[in-house]
């Protein structure tokens, strides 16, 4: 049973930084692509970011360079360094993760089977 666990939300201000941590029940050599994603109040679900197995990165076109999506196998974790933040980014971001490759386009939420439950960021 997969569990993912995110972690590293909060509150900053315009301009501010930070890093979430999504940790995974499992070896994440297993799932062929993670990613996050966020909503905001009001919104539908929006791919934020993936990474694939084979390394290959994805962003959405909001990001603009002030995002940074890595993993550490070391210890089955999937980061989200998020730098240069603005109230438009207030939302909860969940992680996402699967066993098949990530498709070519920034994946869905129809893609991913397992999800964590969410960590809540604020911008103000």
């Amino acid at each position: 049973h997969v569990q993912l666990v995110e972690s590293g939300g909060g509150s900053v201000q315009s301009g501010g930084s930070l890093t979430l941590t999504c940790s995974s029940s499992v070896n994440i050599d297993n799932f062929g692509c993670m990613g996050w994603f966020r909503q905001a109040p009001g919104k539908k679900r929006e791919g934020v970011a993936s990474l694939g197995s084979n390394g290959r990165i994805k962003y959405a076109k909001f990001v603009k360079d002030r995002f940074t999506i890595s993993r550490d196998d070391s210890d089955n974790t999937l980061h989200l360094q998020m730098t240069d933040m603005t109230p438009d980014d207030t939302a909860i971001y969940y992680c996402a993760a699967d066993r098949r490759p990530c498709p070519w386009d920034l994946p869905t939420t129809a893609f991913f089977v397992n999800w964590g439950q969410g960590t809540q960021v604020t911008v103000s």
